[in-house]
């Protein structure tokens, strides 16, 4: 009986690191989510900032869906307006549900006395996030 029991036990523990492993894992999806809209914002940012001082006349070309098209200035910036808004709008989205999985994780960790262990790797892992938040340099260096 009492082998019973500790088997009943460790697959308890078992399960439990499972669920938090899994939560870790949403975490870091919303984490690499919210990274790729923020590029995807400052790339808006930057075609806005790049076109809006031309001629509202003048030709321009825009991706949609994978097809290149022509239309002009007037036409097209307005529509990229309106999508770096959207992509703001499920960021802020993104973001909250970060706060709720991050406060939900907490719970989690109080509730079933899991600690994380500080090891080299968790070092290593900091330095590459930091590094990969680097800007990008663009065209040739000035001699």
């Amino acid at each position: 009986m009492a082998a019973s029991k500790s088997e009943a036990e460790s697959v308890n523990e078992q399960l439990i690191v499972n669920k938090y492993g899994a939560m870790r894992t949403e975490l870091n999806q919303i984490y690499s989510k919210i990274t790729e809209l923020e590029m995807e914002v400052s790339e808006h940012s930057l075609v806005i900032n790049a076109i809006q001082p031309l001629d509202p006349s003048r030709r321009c070309y825009r991706m949609i869906g994978g097809v290149l098209v022509e239309r002009t200035i007037k036409e097209v910036l307005p529509a990229v307006e309106r999508n770096k808004e959207g992509l703001e709008e499920v960021l802020s989205r993104l973001n909250e549900a970060l706060e709720k999985k991050k406060k939900e994780i907490a719970e989690f960790e109080v509730k079933h006395k899991i600690r994380i262990r500080k090891s080299d790797d968790a070092v290593d892992d900091n330095s590459k996030k930091e590094g990969s938040a680097q800007g990008v340099l663009v065209g040739p260096a000035e001699s």
